[in-house]
């Protein structure tokens, strides 16, 4: 299954980086009232970093959005079950979410030496590693299932590319496959209920406790007829399917917020309800953001970024499309907002007054980790840190137009709600 791109068009962001380099300090930010940041464990104000550390394995300094990275293989990272968890090559290291100290850090082993990670995802009671060759095309991925506690292994299950693991505790998990969303018991590896769901190359999005799933459009059918989309509750696997009354449904299902589902595609964005029917469609937007908590959807439109009441489609708020090019995650109304390269900072814009309300001590070359599913990186439901990879020591550039390496590498936990 193919996993909707999230609440980031980053490619874009890339390129409005780039383009207004110049505009990527929010305006009016030297002159908005911040909170003062602080550093370590006792701090309860946002922006704080909580606590950094050291990091293993090869890293650089690399310019612009992508900030301190490993190579050649990609660093994964989620929080979650009261951890902080890494993986990067074929390791895995978990710290603790609110102090930073190391509990395990644990090589996979099994997997040809071309495999690396390539997802990280942290739930109460395990942690889902997903491992693909490197070189290829991956039909299928392993979701390597581990305990919080200790690290070990608990079970692998096979997955699709862009699956793995949407739910689990110590006792279950339910795993995205190719063909089948099923939920198995991790004492004996059982099916405790399995669901079938078609071709590999649908699109899947998780929210309030179930999978929607798009029908699929069938060889050489249009991209923007998909007549039906599966709802499964990852509880028990009670199945719902919701039907277009018409034509079907347009676009690449994107986000479900609510009793709301939105899609995007080239003509632009497009809500239906569970019932099949249209809400409102906005052309030539794409989406940037997503605050659920609010049900507001932040869109690029024109020269501005728009919040929109994803029931209505009225607008609600808006702020200019240069800040969204640093915006990264955003809850109640405030954004997090990195500036990039040695000078790095976090910040909180609040997208209602369009100020700075806080922001952090320097996280130079910050990096914002990424899981396309929305289930792992950086930002994790219902935690109040974010993980950032920073570069606390630059060195030489192994190669002419190469990136510097990075001789410091660190984890850095930034508080981005108020305790």
């Amino acid at each position: 299954m193919r996993v909707a791109r999230g609440p980031a068009t980053w490619a874009r962001r890339g390129i409005l980086a780039a383009v207004l380099v110049a505009a990527v300090v929010a305006p009016g930010r030297a002159s908005s009232l911040q909170v003062k940041h602080c550093t370590g464990l006792r701090c309860t104000q946002p922006g704080s970093v909580l606590w950094t550390r050291p990091l293993a394995g090869s890293w650089f300094a690399q310019p612009g959005v992508s900030g301190t990275v490993t190579s050649p293989d990609g660093a994964f990272a989620a929080s979650g079950g009261g951890l902080a968890v890494l993986g990067t090559g074929l390791a895995v290291t978990a710290v603790s979410e609110s102090t930073g100290k190391q509990v395990w850090r644990v090589p996979l082993t099994g997997f040809p030496a071309s495999s690396a990670i390539v997802g990280v995802r942290a739930f109460t009671g395990v942690v889902a590693v997903g491992v693909e060759p490197s070189q290829g095309r991956a039909t299928t991925r392993d979701e390597v299932i581990l305990s919080d506690a200790t690290g070990a292994s608990v079970r692998t299950y096979r997955a699709a590319p862009y699956g793995g693991a949407v739910a689990a505790t110590a006792a279950s998990t339910v795993i995205v496959g190719q063909h089948k969303v099923t939920d198995y018991a991790n004492a004996t590896g059982q099916v405790i209920w399995s669901r079938p769901t078609g071709s590999a190359g649908q699109t899947w999005r998780v929210a309030g406790g179930d999978i929607y799933i798009t029908g699929d459009s069938g060889a050489g059918a249009s991209a923007a007829a998909r007549p039906e989309i599966q709802q499964i509750s990852l509880t028990d696997g009670t199945e719902r399917t919701l039907h277009h009354p018409s034509g079907g449904f347009r676009g690449t299902l994107t986000e479900v917020i609510g009793s709301d589902l939105l899609f995007t595609g080239p003509d632009g964005v497009d809500v239906y309800n569970k019932a099949g029917r249209p809400l409102w469609s906005r052309a030539s937007a794409s989406v940037e953001l997503t605050d659920a908590g609010r049900g507001v959807v932040y869109l690029a439109s024109g020269s501005k970024l728009i919040g929109v009441d994803i029931s209505s489609g009225a607008v609600v708020t808006w702020a200019p499309i240069s800040v969204a090019a640093s915006l990264y995650w955003v809850t109640d109304g405030v954004a997090l907002g990195l500036d990039q390269n040695g000078l790095g900072e976090a910040w909180g814009y609040d997208l209602g007054t369009r100020k700075v309300v806080w922001s952090s001590s320097g996280v130079p070359w910050p990096h914002f980790f990424v899981d396309l599913s929305g289930l792992g990186g950086s930002a994790s439901a219902g935690s109040d840190i974010v993980l950032l990879a920073s570069c606390a020591r630059v060195g030489a550039a192994k190669a002419a137009n190469s990136a510097p390496v990075c001789t410091r590498p660190e984890l850095t936990a930034v508080l981005v709600t108020a305790r």
